[in-house]
């Protein structure tokens, strides 16, 4: 079953998104996966650029809410995916590979970025007390980002977990030359 749902190559990309293929949509395999439903594949593209570019966390803080989310939902494809992301934003490999870890082990604001994550997850919502320390660290769009950034990235997840997406050459090859080094 997975094997129908293999990233699409150029050759057999839809038709009716032949625009998209030049993008983003086919630059990564979790989107070639997705363009098994090119509908479902557009569709997502605007909320793709609100949540991946124009965010109002900012590209480090994003990339801490999205390494979480890949730890919670055990999507290698997301983690490794993202570790070069979060180099590229700034993230050095220990404060990477915290974000792997124990929720004591986070240092910073890092710590209420996961925190809130692993509640999405375990408790279906934020607390109180999480509200109110994001409210004073990301104010009330960057809540709403946080929330709409682990509903984005676990819908991904889900198809990549599903589907066993396999990983970016290229993303492997880096990862392959530069492996993490968890003592930064």
């Amino acid at each position: 079953m997975k094997q129908d749902f293999a990233p699409i190559g150029d050759q057999d990309w839809p038709r009716d998104i032949a625009d998209m293929l030049s993008g983003f949509a086919g630059g990564l395999n979790v989107y070639r996966t997705m363009a098994h439903h090119p509908a479902l594949l557009r569709a997502w593209s605007d909320l793709r650029e609100h949540v991946v570019n124009q965010t109002s966390l900012g590209a480090e803080r994003s990339e801490v809410v999205i390494l979480r989310t890949g730890v919670q939902l055990g999507s290698s494809y997301e983690w490794h995916q993202h570790i070069v992301r979060a180099r590229k934003s700034g993230l050095d490999d220990s404060r990477i590979a915290r974000l792997g870890g124990p929720l004591d082990a986070i240092q910073g604001e890092d710590v209420a970025l996961a925190r809130a994550v692993d509640e999405l997850f375990l408790q279906k919502r934020l607390s109180k007390a999480t509200l109110v320390e994001l409210r004073s660290l990301i104010g009330k769009q960057g809540i709403l980002d946080l929330i709409a950034t682990v509903g984005f990235y676990s819908t991904l997840g889900y198809i990549l977990n599903s589907f066993e997406t396999p990983l970016d050459d290229d993303i492997s090859k880096e990862l392959a030359d530069n492996p993490l080094d968890e003592r930064g």
